[in-house]
């Protein structure tokens, strides 16, 4: 499975170099630029948080381990609160007693529950216009819902039994639940605050940026035992260089697909723009949410709940994974299109009008 992966895209990789040459003649030599362009927004991202997650995992490990512990579940699995590509994978390795469970956490939990709680949410409400964040709201409450299929099949796929699966999620399916009721009864109040929390943790991977720099060129650093800078940069390189065949790969998928979409779309009664957006959704939250002021009221709930587990597949996530922990491909894969499918499926069974305060 990994190495067909790894065969797609470098083929996206040549089609992408050889579409440049000739000058960008059918688009996808664009895209393998922006394999590069990548480069400085990973790092920007997650960088930080990989030279700061062993003494991250030092401080918190006091109070995680023990409270996981005393819950039966594995302390890695509090690094699914973070993106995969936020120091999420990182912390979940820091912290995890069981290193399988660390992967895990890391790859499949964190690039669904996290990236929803860090990325997808709080950026979703700055760009979606006011009258149609009730729409958004209510597909990440389906997403959440099914969120858990996702996790069950990845957590399967990753080599751990359906039942260890659930019992290592518990902390996080109560998360889901929390959020689930918050965002029903407070919804202003909760994205405030996950735009607070995401704010939090973008000024932390800055910090540890900027201490790691300031190590690399002067040999000096306060904050002992945190991770080389040139370590966290050599995993971000790798990403780039897998992003490279990755984007065209992308591309190619979407275009072959771009009209059993819209076909499907006239049948279930979503506009073409709802379905390019799981599309461009499974590349990038942020093209996908700039299509939403073109959906109908029925796609934009879908798209939402598509996004709590399938966003940033086809790029970000599969790429990150690819580079750092290969074998896990599959079982992203799995846990992303199941999860994501299955939260639309839910999305299409419910009628798509709001019912939630602005």
């Amino acid at each position: 499975m990994n190495r067909v992966l790894m065969m797609i895209m470098a083929a996206g990789a040549v089609a992408g170099g050889i579409d440049r040459i000739l000058g960008n003649k059918r688009g996808y030599g664009a895209r393998f630029e922006e394999g590069f362009l990548f480069l400085g927004p990973t790092a920007l991202s997650m960088a930080g948080m990989m030279c700061l997650a062993p003494v991250l995992s030092g401080v918190l490990g006091r109070v995680i381990i023990p409270f996981y512990e005393l819950i039966g579940a594995d302390p890695g699995m509090f690094g699914s609160i973070l993106a995969i590509d936020m120091g999420g994978y990182q912390l979940a390795g820091e912290l995890a007693r069981d290193p399988r469970i660390g992967s895990y956490a890391g790859i499949v939990a964190a690039s669904i529950f996290g990236c929803t709680v860090v990325f997808t949410i709080p950026v979703g409400m700055g760009i979606i216009a006011k009258e149609d964040r009730g729409y958004f709201a209510k597909g990440i409450m389906l997403g959440l819902v099914t969120m858990p299929v996702g996790l069950l099949v990845g957590g399967v796929l990753s080599g751990i039994s359906a039942w260890e699966s659930l019992r290592q999620n518990l902390p996080v399916i109560a998360l889901s639940l929390l959020l689930l009721l918050g965002l029903w009864r407070i919804p202003e109040r909760m994205i405030r605050g996950f735009e607070l929390f995401a704010g939090g943790i973008r000024c932390v991977i800055t910090g540890g940026l900027v201490l790691g720099a300031v190590e690399f060129m002067c040999g000096f650093n306060p904050v002992k035992g945190m991770a080389p800078l040139e370590d966290a940069m050599e995993v971000v390189s790798s990403i780039g260089i897998v992003m490279l065949g990755s984007l065209p790969a992308a591309e190619f998928l979407k275009r072959i697909l771009k009209k059993p979409f819209f076909i499907l779309g006239k049948r279930i009664g979503i506009n073409p723009a709802g379905m390019t957006g799981l599309l461009v959704g499974a590349v990038s939250v942020i093209p996908g949410l700039a299509l939403f002021q073109d959906m109908d009221e029925r796609g934009k709930v879908a798209n939402s709940a598509f996004l709590v587990s399938g966003a940033s597949l086809l790029a970000a996530h599969i790429g990150f994974t690819v580079s750092t922990e290969p074998e896990l491909a599959g079982a992203l894969i799995g846990a992303k299109l199941c999860g994501g499918f299955a939260a639309f499926l839910l999305a299409l069974l419910i009628p798509a009008g709001r019912k939630m305060q602005e």
